[in-house]
């Protein structure tokens, strides 16, 4: 029952990966707005009649992230409390991925009704869009963790220098991602006619919030980059039992910033800022996982 449980809790993992890469092909593509500023309802209707592509897109995206994940969820957390004792890892990561699920339901839904959607530049649409991207990154990770768990891995128990350093992490990749969420809207409100123009358009003083972030990321990506590198190398000497986690998280490194190049050389076309943000979230997900090992080993031989 537990082997079950795992694998229907990777599932669920994977199946809310495809939701968010689903929500940034609904940002890219301007449908935010495809079923109005009307919610839960798509223009006042259960299910949309004579609906145009931005309504499919959009109403797709609702059905997904919502009844259909929160019942996957659902599942996911019953199913915790049946087969795992009391006090184990896997009951609390299945409550927190159910609790920051139905966060992100509410933050999507204030996103629609406060018309932070289509071609809003604001900068309260900025605050909301980060909000919503803090939440997704802390969903997935509890996912990434009550499946870990469930594989029969032990407990993390955070506490000294490694500690420290597997926040700082999170907190550089979390801070990173807020970046590219708001350089990728950029991209999308402010599409950029050539490589020259859209550097002209983001180190313009004058220009938008949006456009100035998106010039920035490349740098903040640079940075943050070597840090992880320095973290996984460093890991991985420390630690021969994490060397796999360690080289992982390297490998997604390294091909996330070769996807950061190509979307910017090729100004950003829908479908590289999916892989691009594909890459992104495996990075998360490796680096959950290398943290979580670090602290778990280190709990165990203590």
């Amino acid at each position: 029952m537990p082997h079950a449980f795992a694998r229907y809790a990777w599932g669920v993992l994977a199946f809310n990966l495809a939701v968010v890469l689903w929500g940034a092909y609904v940002r890219a593509t301007g449908s935010g707005a495809g079923c109005g500023n009307h919610w839960p309802l798509c223009n006042g209707e259960v299910t949309p009649h004579s609906p145009t592509a931005q309504t499919v897109i959009e109403f797709t995206h609702r059905a997904t992230s919502g009844p259909i994940d929160v019942a996957l969820v659902a599942l996911l957390l019953v199913w915790a409390f049946r087969t795992f004792p009391r006090r184990h890892p896997v009951r609390l990561g299945a409550t927190l991925s159910m609790v920051f699920l139905l966060t992100e339901a509410m933050i999507g839904a204030a996103l629609v009704l406060l018309g932070h959607v289509e071609k809003n530049a604001s900068i309260t649409r900025a605050y909301s869009l980060s909000t919503h991207l803090i939440n997704t990154l802390t969903l997935l990770a509890c996912l990434t963790l009550t499946a870990w768990w469930a594989s029969g891995k032990p407990a993390i128990h955070p506490r000294g220098r490694a500690a420290w350093l597997a926040g700082i992490c999170l907190v550089v990749v979390a801070l990173l991602g807020v970046s590219g969420a708001i350089a990728a809207l950029g991209d999308t409100l402010f599409p950029a006619l050539s490589l020259a123009s859209g550097l002209a358009q983001d180190w313009d003083p004058s220009a938008n919030v949006f456009l100035r972030l998106r010039g920035l990321h490349p740098l903040i990506a640079a940075g943050a980059g070597a840090w992880l590198l320095f973290y996984a190398v460093s890991s991985a000497g420390r630690r021969p039992d994490v060397r796999g986690h360690a080289w992982t998280l390297v490998a997604c490194l390294g091909a996330q910033i070769l996807a950061g190049v190509v979307n910017l050389l090729l100004l950003a076309p829908i479908w590289m800022q999916m892989v691009h943000l594909l890459l992104a979230d495996l990075l998360w997900i490796s680096l959950v996982l290398l943290c979580a090992s670090v602290l778990a080993v280190r709990a165990e031989s203590a």
